[in-house]
């Protein structure tokens, strides 16, 4: 078994990116994820990388949008109000189908807000974001260990699926430290891509990457197409090969109450669950990992067979809608938040189960 190594969230990305093949990191510093790009900037070089701190957020992004479209395996990340910044150029690598992991450890909004940890980025990161017709794949993980290897999975995601995929964390995940074991390194060659400039793969001809559709009737077969594309994905997360990055679910065969809730927020709604165990309750918890696609088919399928839930988020509440849709009405979905960089403790989210259980 490899040895574990203690690292902080943002490092243990970083790291993993590396391990993933990517060789190429375009970013600005804001905290508080400022650990990621201070340590790519000693990292990449070591490895024959390329680090460089753009002169915005915007020009980070649009540097992005430059390498991935050459094939390289390529990197940003910034907190809540500079992935803002990088909302135009996101759409663009989407309409252009250009691979490339995006990372948010999000932060206390709107405005510039404060530095303390929050979940309140949900919409954005699920709705695409941007302007147009598109959506981002978004993964949520909620320990060291998944932010390494959620990293690996997100370059592998991004170029099967043509896409910027995110990997949304928070203030807590990337400045906590925990032992780690790293990913076995990827065997990655950029000249087995299709789609880039150079015409790799196997396409031996020059490739136009470009966003621009000026026939209506183009761009919207484009759009179809993209359409399509998601719908694909969305099967791939439901029944496909990445099924198992959907969702985690934990005591939810006999549950009363379903808790919902992912990133920091899911560990502690886990104490929850057992403390509520130990107390009669019979609750569970479902964990999204993948906010997009939703695992609103699982979700949809225990709504049948549970009395209620929960979500918890450290919002005023956004996954709580998504998690509405999916029940369709069968049964009431509570919500309890906390929003300005609070995050809510297991007393306080026992107190509304209580509540709850009484109105049940």
């Amino acid at each position: 078994m490899a040895d574990k190594i203690l690292m902080k969230g943002n490092e243990a990305i970083g790291e993993a990116a590396i391990l993933a093949g990517c060789r190429h990191y375009f970013g600005y510093p804001i905290t508080p994820q400022s650990e990621l790009p201070a340590y790519l900037a000693k990292r990449l070089p070591e490895v024959e990388g390329v680090f460089l701190q753009a002169e915005s957020e915007i020009g980070a992004i649009n540097m992005v949008y430059g390498a991935a479209s050459t094939g390289a395996r390529v990197m940003t990340s910034s907190s809540s109000p500079g992935v803002s910044l990088k909302q135009e150029g996101i759409s663009y690598l989407a309409a252009a189908e250009l691979p490339c992991v995006l990372v948010n450890v999000t932060r206390g909004g709107p405005g510039l807000g404060n530095i303390a940890p929050a979940q309140a980025d949900y919409y954005q990161a699920t709705r695409g974001g941007g302007h147009g017709d598109y959506r981002t794949l978004v993964f949520a993980p909620n320990s060291v260990q998944e932010m390494a290897d959620l990293t690996i999975k997100a370059f592998d995601a991004a170029d099967r699926f043509k896409s910027p995929v995110l990997i949304l964390s928070d203030g807590v995940l990337g400045q906590m430290m925990e032992p780690v074991v790293l990913p076995d390194p990827v065997v990655f060659d950029p000249d087995t891509k299709e789609g880039t400039l150079t015409g790799k793969g196997s396409r031996k001809k020059r490739n136009l990457v470009t966003t621009i559709f000026l026939d209506a009737d183009q761009l919207e077969e484009h759009n179809w197409h993209l359409y399509q594309k998601y719908q694909f994905v969305t099967d791939e997360f439901d029944h496909g090969s990445w099924k198992d990055y959907s969702c985690e679910l934990h005591q939810t065969d006999d549950a009363d109450i379903i808790l919902v809730g992912y990133g920091i927020i899911a560990r502690i709604l886990k104490t929850v669950v057992e403390k509520c165990r130990k107390r009669g309750i019979k609750a569970g918890l479902i964990r999204p990992i993948s906010l997009w696609p939703f695992p609103t088919r699982i979700i949809s399928e225990l709504s049948k067979k549970t009395k209620s839930m929960m979500v918890v988020e450290m919002s005023t509440g956004q996954m709580v809608d998504d998690v509405k849709l999916a029940v369709e009405g069968r049964i009431p979905v509570y919500f309890y938040g906390r929003t300005g960089g609070n995050i809510p403790s297991s007393f306080e989210i026992l107190n509304e189960i209580d509540k709850i259980v009484r109105i049940d």
